[in-house]
């Protein structure tokens, strides 16, 4: 026998309201990210590869990128993608600002929070703020996501 799944219907933008949060599950900053992350960036400073480098300018352990931190808060890693699959025309901007360091073997929790909706005339723009705090629970970076979204009336734009 094969079972039905209930596919939930897509979200719109007349459908979110400020203060919805979408968490991201965790993700400790392991010796592996690091070197995917300099793989894929080309950043080769001793700054994020280098321990007795990091060690000789204070710091405890290797130090993540600032952008390492921050694919953290891609919205894909948790269920914002799927509630907009119908509606979602694209991402259009990101920012952020790193609080704090980052090192190896630090577990981060990222969450995105509707922040701010802006109607347009068959779209709007849905504004996240993206947060991540460490294990200690200190926020580490703060910034957002701007999504443009259709709206219900024009589900054929």
């Amino acid at each position: 026998m094969i079972r039905s799944q209930t596919i939930n219907k897509s979200k719109y933008f007349e459908d979110f309201s400020i203060g919805d949060k979408y968490l991201i599950p965790s993700r400790t900053q392991t010796s592996g990210i690091f070197s995917m992350f300099q793989a894929a960036s080309g950043d080769n400073d001793p700054i994020h590869y280098d321990l007795e480098y990091c060690k000789k300018r204070g710091h405890p352990e290797m130090l993540a990128h600032g952008l390492q931190v921050f694919i953290q808060t891609a919205a894909g890693a948790g269920t914002f993608p799927s509630e907009v699959r119908d509606s979602l025309i694209g991402l259009i901007e990101v920012s952020g600002k790193m609080l704090k360091p980052v090192y190896r073997e630090d577990t981060l929790y990222p969450e995105l929070i509707v922040s701010r909706l802006t109607s347009q005339n068959i779209t709007g723009i849905l504004e996240m703020k993206a947060l991540v705090n460490n294990q200690d629970n200190i926020l580490v970076f703060e910034g957002y996501h701007k999504y443009l979204i259709k709206k219900k009336n024009n589900i054929n734009a």
